[in-house]
């Protein structure tokens, strides 16, 4: 089993960061492209496909910025 150092514990917590960053930044991005708010249709108006899609979106994301990160 490999040792746990300070290095590792930084990188992961450097990476997490910036993977988190860059998945908000990408929602934010989403939301101001579209001509509505996405989180009003999904929250006020139910709408459970762009939920679906939003989701899926999300997955793709992290899906991406993990194989990025490694």
């Amino acid at each position: 089993m490999s040792e746990l150092s300070l290095s590792t514990i930084l990188s992961t917590v450097v990476y997490g960061v910036i993977g988190l960053a860059l998945f908000l930044a990408t929602l934010w991005i989403m939301e101001r492209l579209t001509p509505f708010s996405i989180q009003k249709k999904i929250t006020e108006d139910n709408n459970i496909a762009l939920g679906i899609v939003v989701g899926a979106v999300i997955l793709a994301l992290g899906m991406i910025y993990s194989a990025v990160i490694d």
